[in-house]
């Protein structure tokens, strides 16, 4: 895994073995930053990490500037690799151990981008709460730019979900954009 921009461009990380965890390949972050470049000052960013696992997209977030970060995991073990590469590189990702679906119905702060990279066999019900919580429980700041991100599998189509938007392939990935408001 590498962070392929920022401060700590080309900078290779390599995690445990033993994590459960496939993390989101650099093809396909590196489209999806050159999207996001295109709409967002990064700086400016309070991003919410769900399925954080190796802390790949948390750690390309900090690297080209934003200081809001948050990322969760339910594995002990991901949120202690976090932690570690987060001082090592002098990040300020706040982490937390936790069941997604749990810290979404309880959680307050608003974020501009929520990136959710679940496993790629998640039941499809499971998927589908992602979106119901994030906007049942108004998770986005009030802006026309907030996203929810969804990485799933190309077997995997979301676009049936209540404020889609559009969608992105890259290889076997698939990024699913949900926004406010969207009508099917």
């Amino acid at each position: 895994m590498r962070i392929i921009s920022g401060k700590h461009k080309g900078r290779y990380l390599q995690a445990p073995k033993k994590l459960p965890v496939r993390p989101t390949t650099d093809m396909a972050k590196e489209a999806l930053f050159n999207i996001l470049n295109n709409t967002y000052y990064l700086e400016d960013v309070i991003l919410l990490d769900l399925f954080a696992g190796t802390g790949n997209i948390s750690f390309e977030f900090a690297s080209r500037g934003t200081t809001q970060l948050t990322a969760v995991d339910a594995n002990h073990g991901c949120v202690k690799y976090i932690d570690k590469i987060s001082e090592e590189l002098d990040f300020n990702i706040n982490t937390i151990k936790s069941d997604v679906f749990s810290f979404l119905k309880n959680v307050k702060q608003k974020s501009t981008i929520i990136f959710a990279d679940p496993p790629y066999d998640l039941p499809f019900e499971d998927f589908a709460k992602l979106p119901e919580l994030v906007f049942t429980n108004e998770l986005l700041v009030d802006d026309d730019d907030s996203l929810l991100i969804i990485e799933h599998s190309k077997h995997t189509d979301l676009s049936s979900l209540d404020n889609f938007n559009n969608e992105r392939r890259y290889g076997g990935s698939v990024f699913s954009f949900f926004k406010k408001g969207t009508d099917q």
